[in-house]
């Protein structure tokens, strides 16, 4: 069992004992601190409430919402939503701040709080800290019978958010409609099932092939959308002679494609796709965090725009958009950031903008997909001892390559011309993650290897 506090907000293993799962009296003290919490900092007692459709949702939900109402909060729940529809529904409802129920793309065992502020932003870490400080504290007073919160249920956002996206600038409903795109989905049995089919018919998309769409929670495969875990959307794109696969997570925050072919297109390239054709029509700054593909960067800066990176996590790439003005940002696991629409990572407007992109190109998804750079990411990790002084460590090591182009803003990043390395320490392990980019899967586990090699020299000169 495990319960994990950390920038991503509070997620855990259902069951188990207090404080080493998420349990009720977890999820009860979390939600209490973090409703003072909205209280404290915006005066307001409304929170807007929204769920995957994890099996444990519907338990989770009920522990969540009672106990906003316990301490005098007015919950406006969404029901199955997704985390992108939240973060839309909280500056619509004038709400002091949201909760979505999900562990994103963690298996079906897992769930969790995540937090949002009135923007509909997730809250920072300095106020995750104040919420989770407050969560240990027991002098919590609790509201009088006329002070209870009480519970709307909205179940418009559906369309709501569907009219934001056909709402945008950029996405051309027309363009799509005409290019008679045959498409298949796999929505993981989560809530992604209900929205995804609904955007596409909106979008003019006649002829979809739903797979895995029933939104029961239980996950046919692992929810991650990697492409080990797309081999039956591959099989189906092949057999239906569809145009293009689409995936998404359990809350749609994710996406990522198949080609015609049944290849890949590739996590990473989700969010390059998008900000080439976003950039083609409104140049500006990009954004994605330390450990996403290069190519973002290049096509950034083949539109005479300037690229910045980030410290990972989403609050960060968020934060890097702003102070740089960034018309697009995201990271490379399928998460598409559009400040047009708002700031968070949107499956939605991912697909609208996608489409488009490919409908106006008039080309295969792999055709698209060769356009653009080729790069291999390599992920390896080191498991140390926990005792391990891994700031140390890391420093030995930027010691080593002082003189190459390196960044210290989220542990330690190397550049190499157009490779890279990556070394950040884990906020769960004593483990370093060592992500590399290089144009040949060869070359970036060739350079992990070498860094690791300096690890390990490094850690043999200190015992």
């Amino acid at each position: 069992m495990a319960l994990i506090k950390s920038i991503s907000g509070i997620r855990g293993t259902i069951g188990g004992q207090a404080g080493n799962g998420l349990t009720p009296p977890d999820i009860i003290k979390f939600t209490a601190a973090y409703g003072q919490w909205v209280i404290a900092n915006t005066g307001k007692k409304k929170i807007v409430v929204g769920r995957d459709a994890r099996i444990s949702g519907e338990m989770v939900r009920n522990l969540v919402v009672g106990t906003l109402q316990s301490i005098g909060i007015d919950v406006v729940d969404l029901g199955l939503s997704t985390t992108p529809t939240v973060e839309l529904a909280v500056p619509d409802e004038h709400a002091g701040g949201g909760i979505i129920l999900t562990a994103s793309h963690n298996p079906k065992q897992w769930n969790a709080l995540k937090l949002l502020n009135e923007k509909g932003e997730f809250i920072s870490d300095s106020e995750g800290q104040w919420v989770l400080a407050q969560a240990e504290k027991t002098d919590l007073e609790y509201s009088e019978v006329n002070d209870l919160g009480s519970v709307v249920y909205d179940d418009t956002y559906l369309q709501k958010h569907i009219d934001k996206v056909l709402a945008l600038p950029l996405v051309d409903v027309d363009a799509i409609r005409k290019a008679n795109f045959k498409v298949v989905i796999d929505c993981v049995n989560s809530s992604g099932g209900i929205f995804i089919p609904a955007l596409l018919k909106a979008l003019g998309v006649d002829t979809v092939h739903e797979l895995y769409c029933e939104p029961n929670g239980e996950f046919p495969h692992n929810p991650e959308p990697l492409p080990e875990n797309l081999v039956d959307l591959s099989r189906e794109v092949l057999a239906k002679k569809a145009d293009i696969g689409i995936a998404v997570d359990p809350d749609v925050d994710r996406l990522c494609f198949v080609c015609e072919d049944g290849s890949m297109f590739g996590e990473e390239y989700t969010l390059v796709a998008v900000a080439d054709y976003v950039l083609s029509h409104t140049p500006g700054n990009t954004v994605s965090n330390l450990s996403s593909t290069r190519a973002l960067r290049d096509v950034t800066e083949a539109a005479s725009c300037t690229y910045t990176a980030s410290a990972v996590g989403e609050v960060n790439v968020v934060n890097a958009m702003k102070e740089t003005n960034a018309i697009i940002g995201g990271e490379g696991n399928g998460g598409v950031i559009y400040p047009e629409s708002h700031y968070g990572r949107d499956a939605l407007v991912g697909i609208a903008l996608f489409l488009t992109h490919l409908a106006k190109k008039g080309q295969t998804v792999s055709v698209l997909r060769a356009s653009y750079p080729a790069y291999f990411i390599s992920k390896n990790k080191i498991t140390l001892t926990p005792e391990m002084d891994i700031d140390a460590l890391l420093a030995e090591v930027e010691k080593r390559y002082q003189n190459q182009p390196h960044s210290t803003i989220d542990g330690l990043k190397i550049e190499f011309d157009k490779q890279w390395v990556h070394l950040r320490r884990s906020n769960t392990e004593p483990i370093i993650r060592i992500y590399s980019e290089a144009s040949s899967e060869t070359m970036a586990e060739n350079l992990a290897q070498k860094i690791i090699s300096d690890i390990k020299e490094i850690l043999s000169l200190t015992e």
